[in-house]
């Protein structure tokens, strides 16, 4: 990815991908160890994936497409580490939220 693509898709400054759908965040690969170190009150209630507020991963704080973080991100799931900046499913996402190239 070029430094200007980088730029375009700054996650900092976006977060669809967090708020996109609750059935995006599952958990699929993960090792009981991995999923054990991620806060229960994040989890959803049937330990299939993260819990959401309507389509809104709970562990994602801040505004989306202004600034975001992800409160669990070293220890994210699969799922989201596998989501790419400029990915198909990114590009999804942002069009969902009306959120063009930063």
């Amino acid at each position: 990815m070029t430094p200007a693509m980088e730029a375009a898709f700054d996650c900092q400054s976006c977060g669809a991908c967090c708020s996109y759908s609750a059935d995006w965040p599952r958990f699929s690969i993960e090792e009981d160890e991995q999923l054990d170190k991620i806060p229960e009150a994040l989890v959803a209630a049937d330990l299939s994936g993260m819990r959401c507020d309507g389509q809104r991963c709970m562990a994602l704080s801040g505004d989306i497409g202004k600034h975001v973080a992800c409160t669990i991100y070293d220890i994210r799931p699969e799922v989201c580490r596998a989501c790419m900046p400029g990915d198909p499913e990114c590009l999804m996402a942002r069009e969902e939220h009306g959120i063009g190239l930063m």
